[in-house]
């Protein structure tokens, strides 16, 4: 199956009103609890968590889908910038094949290698951007070329690797939380 049908699928069971969300529901009680000891791994320093040279702005959702996370950080990037704030961004680099990371993003990246949001960020932002999976990476790279008063990270809720000054978390409007056992409606 492809990711974009599995995608389309999955959607459809949270979102939906079938009752198959049912059977998933141990696999979600497994998960709560491995990311809730993956948490406190990082909050007891048993796992590392740094901090960068920086402040630090972790935008992310906790919906199932896309919730406006890289428009608002468009619109944060240029607001602090007309603050007088010097402004780098991270990201993920979704979808991105670049062999090794992380990768420097600019307006003329091949959004192939990168991601296409991280091009999109470049472009509407002029503003450094530094892509990879290792946001602490990404981050240090992004601060030794281009020092910034503060970082903002699309993405990155879940990455306790990086200590943030704040989190932004969005949730889709229409949508609210998706499929919980208060919105159980049929």
């Amino acid at each position: 199956m492809n990711p974009a049908l599995w995608q389309r699928w999955l959607h459809a069971i949270w979102y939906g009103n079938s009752g198959i969300y049912l059977l998933l529901l141990p696999l979600s009680w497994l998960y709560c609890a491995i990311v809730g000891l993956r948490r406190l791994a990082y909050r007891s320093g048993l796992l590392p968590s740094i901090r960068l040279d920086t402040r630090v702005i972790v935008v992310g959702n906790i919906s199932a889908g896309g919730t406006g996370k890289t428009p608002l950080v468009i619109a944060l990037a240029k607001r602090l910038q007309e603050a007088g704030f010097t402004v780098g961004i991270l990201a993920r680099g979704y979808r991105g094949k670049a062999k090794s990371w992380p990768q420097w993003v600019s307006t003329s990246s091949d959004p192939g290698q990168v991601g296409d949001e991280a091009v999109l960020l470049a472009r509407s932002t002029g503003m450094p951007v530094c892509v990879g999976p290792d946001r602490v990476a990404a981050g240090n790279e992004l601060l030794r070329k281009h020092p910034c008063d503060v970082i903002i990270c699309d993405d990155g809720l879940q990455h306790y690797a990086l200590q943030r000054d704040l989190e932004i978390a969005l949730i889709d409007a229409a949508r609210g939380h998706g499929r919980t056992i208060a919105s159980r409606r049929h």
